[in-house]
Parts: structure tokens; C-alpha cells; sequence
């Protein structure tokens, strides 16, 4: 599967720093400005498919905040998909800026261990998984309306052993078989003990992280992905520095001795929003760049 004609195409995994705006503008709207500051600062950088930049609060409360049945952070009822769209907004403004935007959505099984059930309608966490996985499905088919290049599911709850994984797949899988986009899973952390029971998800995409988490290459080197593409993290999202083009360069080569470069999709291990502005865009445009001179190996 190619997103794109070219190799070793750049992408995020989503969040970008909030850059908050000031003056009227801002008052009808505090958040607009740091999507564009977001999108803006991935199309400058060269970024092949960006984000809108999910600077509109964490990653739970953006999503749990708009759906039926959920009140702060319990749940109070039967969740039901919100009752207009969450994410199109900014994401129909990144698709006015560039051709190449990729959706995001937060994982039903990590949506759900961020909540307290309180409410009998829910005997536990895993039937409470597969509601929520029936509301995002139509945020989902939202967001492939829009026009996305692929939509990204992240469930970091995979890799700490929290998570009912099996249920977590039966989830991811509901949602990507109401799509035609391919569908991208990101996992972050070391993937120990739980990459089977992931490489199992009826994904085109799996997104993990390899700079801050080296072994995850070896783990990777002995399975087979069955034609499935890699989001290979080559950036340290959790480091305060912006690595050098060179070292990010060797990062990408080690990826391609193991995956081949029609496999991998370039981007950081994570999202950036906790870094600073200038250390977010010093490192999507050192990706670039990296990536660039790889590609440039194979393409002349």
C-alpha cells in the first residue's frame, strides 16, 4: 500500500504546541489561531500529510466532552456519537492549506480508561469500549467525508498492559470496516509482550515509536506485517532538543534496513504539543530534511 508516489513520505502523529491568539478574533474563537499556527508550521516544514494540529484541549476531554452519556469525566449513561462533527472543522481548514491532511481520533479503549463509570448501564470498561467505538466510527465517517488522507486511531493504552487489547482490536476494527481511507493505528511506548495481540488489528497502518524506544526495531524485525505499512516514529517527541538532520538520517536508514523504504511513513515518535514552538518545527523540518537525503539514495 502507497499514501503517496514518492518514498518515505513525512507525516506527525498530531498534536503541535498551542499558540494562542489575542485582539477580538480571538475572543470569538481562543483556539483558531493555534490551528493555524499548526497547520501553517507543517506546510512550511515540508510535511506530506499534516494534522490540524489537535490544539483544542487533551486528548480525552476533546473527544468525551461532545458525546451523549458522558458528564465531565464519567460516565452517566449509554454513550452515543455526538450530535455534530468534533474534528471537521479544523480539519476542513488544514484540507483548505493543504491537499494531504490526516484525521485523528482518540482510541475508544483510551477514551475509556480515562473515564469512571458511574452509571449501571455499563457492567465494566469493555462493554463501555465498544459504544465508544460506535460513536467514533461516525466522527470517523465524518472525517472521510471531509476529504482525509488516512485516519490515525492512538490507543497508548496498549503498550501499558492496562487494556483489554482484544476488546481494544474488536474496537479499532469496527471503525476501520465502515472506512475506504486506510486506516492508521498509533501505539506509543515499548511494545513488549503486546505487539502480537496489535499486529492482530485489521489496520493498513501501524504508527509506532522508535527513536525514544529503539528496541521497538528488533521487536518489529521478526514479524511478519502481511503488506501492512510502518509510521515509524524517528523523532523524540519527549526530548527538549532538536536532533541533528544526520542523526535522525541514521534513525530512517536503520528503518529501512528492516522494513524496506516502500514500508515507512516518516514521522516523530509522538505528538509535539509539549514542546515548545521552535523545537516542534526545528524537528519536523530536520525530518524532512532527513528524510529527503534517504530518499534521495534510492530515487537518484
Amino acid at each position: 500500500m502507497r499514501l503517496m508516489s514518492k518514498l518515505l513520505p513525512t507525516t506527525v502523529v498530531g498534536s503541535y504546541p498551542v499558540v494562542k491568539g489575542s485582539g477580538i478574533r480571538a475572543l470569538m474563537d481562543p483556539l483558531k489561531h493555534a490551528v493555524e499556527v499548526a497547520v501553517a508550521d507543517q506546510v512550511g516544514a515540508g510535511i506530506d500529510i499534516i494534522s490540524d494540529g489537535q490544539v483544542r484541549g487533551d486528548m480525552i476531554r476533546a473527544f468525551t466532552s461532545h458525546l451523549p452519556g458522558i458528564r465531565g469525566s464519567a460516565v452517566v449513561g449509554k454513550v452515543q456519537p455526538a450530535r455534530q462533527p468534533i474534528t471537521v472543522g479544523d480539519t476542513r481548514y488544514a484540507l483548505s492549506r493543504h491537499p494531504k491532511v490526516k484525521g485523528i481520533l482518540t482510541g475508544p479503549s483510551t477514551l475509556a480508561h480515562g473515564l469512571a463509570l458511574e452509571t449501571p448501564f455499563y457492567r465494566n470498561k469493555d462493554e463501555l469500549v465498544l459504544d465508544l467505538a460506535q460513536a467514533l466510527a461516525v466522527e470517523a465517517g465524518y472525517l472521510q467525508d471531509a476529504g482525509v488522507t488516512v485516519l490515525q486511531i492512538d490507543e497508548p493504552i496498549f503498550s501499558t498492559g492496562a487494556a483489554n487489547i482484544a476488546v481494544g482490536r474488536e474496537a479499532v476494527n469496527a471503525i476501520a470496516a465502515r472506512l475506504r481511507v486506510p486506516t492508521s493505528l498509533h501505539v506509543c511506548g515499548n511494545l513488549g509482550g503486546v505487539v502480537d495481540d496489535i499486529l492482530r488489528t485489521n489496520v493498513a497502518i501501524f504508527d509506532f515509536e522508535f527513536s525514544n524506544n529503539p528496541g521497538n526495531l528488533d521487536l518489529l524485525s521478526e514479524k511478519d506485517l502481511r503488506g501492512r505499512m510502518i509510521g515509524y516514529g524517528c523523532v523524540d517527541s519527549a526530548d527538549p532538543g532538536i536532533e541533528s538532520i544526520e542523526a535522525i538520517k541514521k534513525r530512517i536508514e536503520a528503518g529501512v534496513d528492516v522494513f524496506s523504504p516502500e514500508a515507512l511513513l516518516i514521522d516523530p515518535d509522538c505528538g509535539l504539543r509539549m514542546q515548545s514552538r521552535d523545537v516542534a518545527l526545528g524537528k519536523l523540518k530536520n525530518m524532512v530534511v532527513a528524510a529527503g537525503e534517504v530518499r534521495a539514495e534510492y530515487t537518484g
